[in-house]
């Protein structure tokens, strides 16, 4: 047997209507409008059954509560999203300074990068990125050549179209390499250290506005050298920079949707010598993150690492091992859709132009993807696509 639930019925003319008791069938040739509000209106908590319905008034389409967050419902009509990624910055390879260009790629096809636009900064090294569905916005940049310093700068581009970023606002500090992610609304900044000493704090920001970022709360530890992932209720962090031992395999989360200080969530198993893993990139689906490559703390250094690694967000716990990487990687980025996670970049040596791929839902080694169309995205990239485990 089936019930229908719904609490308030409302008569037309917007008056309360009398409880429905016995009620087990009812039948209409028109329709039956759901409760409705904006993102921010989602309701949540404990008292909220699995299966409940609303409209979403800033994305136009129902929604169904699935007992730990909100999902889209797609109509029939529409489309897949064709997940496009972006590449910005980073420090080139062989040369003083970093790079302000934008690439992409198409995440479900395979091949080389087409040029996007440009950033701001020209040696925009080291800027992080998150994005919506239309919006990807950069933040930083760790640090700008040949002008030098650190930024608080947020800039945004239209991930559908090609151009240039536009000026969104401004982080309440400067930033060192920080790390980011977001659902489909709210991005969230893990800020890093700046030209002072590492820091906690934590921003935010509302994708589908402009305007400086608000403070969120801070992190456990100070950190620089952040690595960050979402799904769409959660975003988990690798604080890869911990001072003084420029390294640490800790891992927090933090509930997109409130504010706050973030929670622990465990370690990365895969660390490096002394259990320590900095410079790591990251990407999710829904579900699972990921975490790939990096090198251990700056005293003594050790090599850079090849080792893929997944987490279930919605749980805590330690990472386990995935696969590895067809390269040894640190200082690059990530990106991915519902399916697919592609990594780009990296460090050392020599320039690292490849591009890979993993398929986020299994257990394997990176395949190969193509290059970058200029090996200027050495190392400190940042990266971000329509189609992310948080959306």
């Amino acid at each position: 047997m089936s019930e229908f639930k719904s609490p308030n019925f409302r008569n037309e003319d917007g008056s309360a209507a009398p409880d429905i008791v016995g009620v087990t069938t009812f039948t209409s040739p028109y329709y039956f409008v759901p409760p409705s509000g904006t993102t921010a209106e989602r309701p949540s908590g404990d008292g909220l059954a699995p299966g409940m319905l609303r409209f979403n008034t800033d994305i136009g389409r129902l929604e169904v509560w699935r007992g730990d967050h909100w999902a889209t419902i797609l109509g029939e009509q529409s489309a897949p999203i064709a997940g496009r990624g972006l590449f910005g910055g980073g420090y080139v390879e062989g040369a003083v300074g970093g790079t302000n260009t934008i690439e992409y790629i198409t995440i479900q096809t395979t091949g080389n990068s087409l040029d996007f636009g440009d950033l701001t900064y020209a040696g925009a090294d080291g800027p992080t990125a998150f994005s919506s569905r239309t919006r990807g916005i950069f933040a930083g940049p760790g640090y700008v050549y040949p002008a030098g310093g650190f930024r608080n700068i947020l800039e945004y581009v239209t991930i559908a179209t090609l151009g240039n970023s536009t000026d969104f606002g401004d982080l309440t500090q400067v930033v060192s390499w920080p790390g980011s992610a977001s659902d489909s609304t709210r991005g969230i900044i893990f800020t890093g250290g700046g030209a002072g000493p590492y820091t906690n704090v934590i921003n935010y920001v509302t994708m589908a506005s402009t305007g400086n970022a608000q403070d969120f709360g801070d992190t456990l530890n100070n950190t620089a050298f952040a690595s960050a992932l979402s799904s769409p209720t959660r975003c988990v962090v690798h604080l890869g920079g911990i001072a003084p031992s420029n390294g640490n395999n800790t891992l927090e989360y933090v509930t997109i949707q409130s504010t706050g200080n973030s929670v622990d969530f465990g370690d990365l198993a895969q660390g490096g010598s002394n259990g320590a893993r900095v410079f790591t990139a990251s990407l999710s689906s829904s579900t699972r993150g990921v975490f790939a490559g990096g090198t251990g703390p700056s005293s003594p250094t050790t090599t850079e690492s090849n080792c893929i690694q997944f987490i279930t967000i919605s749980t805590t716990g330690n990472s386990i091992d995935f696969g590895d990487l067809t390269i040894d990687r640190n200082r690059f980025t990530g990106t991915s859709d519902a399916t697919r996670g592609v990594f780009g970049g990296g460090n050392p040596g020599t320039a690292r132009n490849a591009i890979e791929f993993i398929t986020i839902a299994t257990t394997g080694n990176g395949t190969d993807f193509g290059d970058f169309t200029v090996s200027k995205h050495s190392y400190y990239d940042g990266g971000c696509s329509n189609a992310h485990g948080g959306l």
